[in-house]
């Protein structure tokens, strides 16, 4: 929504003129329903929702930022969270909302949901692990089992799929409920007069564990070009089920992690948070970074006699510096990128490490030569500076190369993030490691 509808519905809001709100909300997506109580407080948002049927109202709570959620759910009372929005949502949607309370409204809400399956089910789905499938997923599906009739099978269906909103899959599981194939709707059509569910089923479907992290669920589901994957126990019975829309939001969380990560940023934050949040998130690498600087600076002032020596040797600092932090983020940054999207395994790392350096000799007997060109030209063929520029140039691209491989690929093998070792932590590594090789080589040559 633009900034200008924001503002004419709040002063419809503030106005308290609530049939031409509603007649503005009628016509909006729940997302953008959203975005706009986003933007509202937490009372001006209540009296939106006010106008909402509960379905509608449902769907705009899960679309909500989790921040601006958060703050709405902490004003209204248990049982009005419980009949107002969990009542009408998907049991992995009621989940998230649940899973951000405390335990005391966690159980208030529960005890005021008046369906004791559903409440059955949201209980079951919060002892998993949120960053597995089983925290992810979801219980609502049509299942059939393999035994059924044709004409058994198709009256069952009809039935389960009254309290359905979207259907992605039939799921066939045996007498035991451990799931056995997938029902192809084609099939419905094409064959009703097939004796038995099991002689037309897709056998062995791809799934996952409760127990499988959330970013092999993601993986899985762009391998196969799934909808929707089906979740089993550890004796593979069927327990639930995780959708694509599920997932999406998954990648983007972590898209977005990583990409705090590699910009130095130790914790979650939005644009909007608070002044101390954005700087605690921020300080500790901008710390580092300051004793990165200060290393760097008692390096250098180690060799006072050579810059005395030598002053045109303090003109290719931040060159060196520069060069070892950009291409060690490069490296870094394509592995982290391959080890993400499962292009990349962590037990090949010396493999990787050899591609890596070969690149990186081409990179740097290129830019080295184009260096010692121009300091040829300016120094002339006899001065330190032409040659100890290039030589540490030449150095400095293949550590940094190397070394940015290696790290992110040690860490995953440690089972530590490897986004970490992209951006400020390479780049000051390397900015130290540069300067002693280029302060070394030049009172090598002098």
């Amino acid at each position: 929504m633009s900034n200008e509808e924001i503002k004419q519905i709040t002063d419809l809001i503030n106005n308290e003129e609530s049939e031409k709100v509603k007649e503005l909300l009628n016509d909006l997506h729940p997302a953008d329903i959203a975005e706009l109580c986003n933007e509202l407080d937490a009372e001006e948002a209540r009296f939106v929702y006010l106008l909402l049927d509960n379905e509608t109202a449902a769907d705009v709570l899960i679309e909500m930022d989790e921040d601006a959620r958060k703050e709405f759910l902490e004003i209204l009372p248990s049982e009005t969270i419980a009949k107002r929005f969990v009542d009408y949502m998907d049991s992995d949607d009621a989940v998230e909302i649940i899973r951000d309370m405390d335990e005391d409204k966690q159980e208030e809400v529960l005890s005021h949901i008046e369906d004791i399956e559903q409440a059955g089910d949201i209980v079951d789905l919060l002892k998993y692990d949120e960053d597995t499938a089983g925290g992810l997923m979801g219980t609502e599906m049509v299942i059939v089992k393999e035994n059924w009739s044709m004409p058994e099978c198709l009256r069952e269906m009809r039935i389960q799929a009254e309290d359905m909103d979207e259907i992605y899959y039939v799921y066939v599981v045996d007498d035991d409920e451990r799931l056995r194939g997938v029902f192809p709707l084609k099939k419905m059509i094409t064959s009703p007069s097939v004796s038995k569910v099991k002689h037309v089923m897709k056998k062995d479907p791809v799934s996952v564990h409760v127990d499988t992290p959330t970013e092999d669920v993601v993986q899985i589901i762009e391998k196969y070009d799934l909808v929707a994957v089906p979740v089993v126990d550890s004796i593979g019975r069927l327990v639930g089920r995780i959708t694509v829309d599920d997932v999406m939001d998954e990648v983007r969380e972590q898209a977005e992690r990583d990409y705090q990560l590699a910009s130095g940023l130790s914790q979650d934050v939005e644009s909007d948070d608070n002044v101390i949040r954005q700087t605690s998130a921020r300080l500790p690498w901008l710390l580092i970074g300051m004793l990165g600087g200060i290393g760097n600076s008692m390096i250098l002032g180690n060799f006072d006699s050579t810059f005395a020596a030598h002053p045109e040797m303090a003109l290719y600092i931040p060159l060196i510096g520069g060069t070892g932090g950009n291409v060690g983020t490069q490296s870094s940054a394509l592995v982290v990128q391959g080890l993400a999207n499962s292009s990349l395994d962590a037990e090949n790392t010396f493999k990787q490490i050899g591609k890596e350096a070969v690149v990186a000799l081409i990179n740097a007997t290129i830019i080295s030569m184009l260096v010692y060109v121009y300091n040829f030209i300016r120094f002339g063929a006899n001065a330190t500076v032409s040659y100890s520029v290039s030589i540490s140039l030449f150095a400095v691209v293949m550590f940094a190369s190397v070394f940015g491989t290696l790290v992110p690929m040690t860490l995953e093998k440690m089972k530590i993030d490897p986004a970490i070792a992209t951006g400020p932590f390479i780049a000051i590594t390397n900015d130290i490691i540069g300067m002693m090789l280029y302060m070394g080589i030049t009172v090598l040559l002098s």
